[in-house]
């Protein structure tokens, strides 16, 4: 099944940081997502990309962003060019340091998300989104698409983002 991403009607506003805007609101397969946390990645003094957190709620933990079974995305907006091989790289790197994706499932998991990357320009963005009784949805221009069924992987992949950039 596609996934349906439409910005909510009405004149959403939007928040910006180092350049980029992203909308405080959103919809993915009809659920209204919000903005609740928005940061910058930095590669040496450089700024890559400016990633927001759209959950339904505000939640009062990381745990529970994690374990709520409602939709949620992650973006990643793209403040300059990137190759295929440095954003696999970068992906590569980040998912092995998470302990609860390193069985062989789970790295079988991580391998197709990997395998659904592309290189991406500076305005290009990577959609990461959980979709209840679907999993997770890769999309956007940094991907070719990926449709990753269940919550297990999409909660460990969640939990590694927000262990190492914690909202709270």
């Amino acid at each position: 099944m596609a996934l349906a991403l439409a910005l909510l009607a009405g004149g959403a506003e939007a928040r910006a940081l180092s350049g980029v805007r992203m909308p405080d609101a959103i919809s993915v397969e009809g659920q209204e997502l919000t903005l609740n946390h928005m940061d910058v990645k930095r590669r040496y003094v450089f700024d890559v990309y400016v990633w927001g957190l759209y959950l339904t709620q505000k939640p009062s933990s990381n745990q529970e962003a994690i374990a709520s079974n409602q939709a949620k995305q992650l973006q990643m907006h793209f403040k300059r060019n990137v190759n295929r091989d440095q954003l696999v790289t970068a992906f590569r790197e980040f998912l092995s340091q998470s302990e609860s994706l390193r069985s062989p499932e789970m790295r079988r998991l991580s391998e197709q998300l990997l395998q659904s990357l592309r290189g991406v320009k500076k305005g290009d963005s990577l959609l990461i989104s959980y979709v209840p009784d679907q999993g997770l949805v890769v999309a956007g221009e940094g991907s070719g698409g990926a449709n990753i069924p269940g919550k297990a992987f999409a909660d460990a992949l969640f939990t590694a983002w927000l262990r190492a950039n914690p909202i709270q």
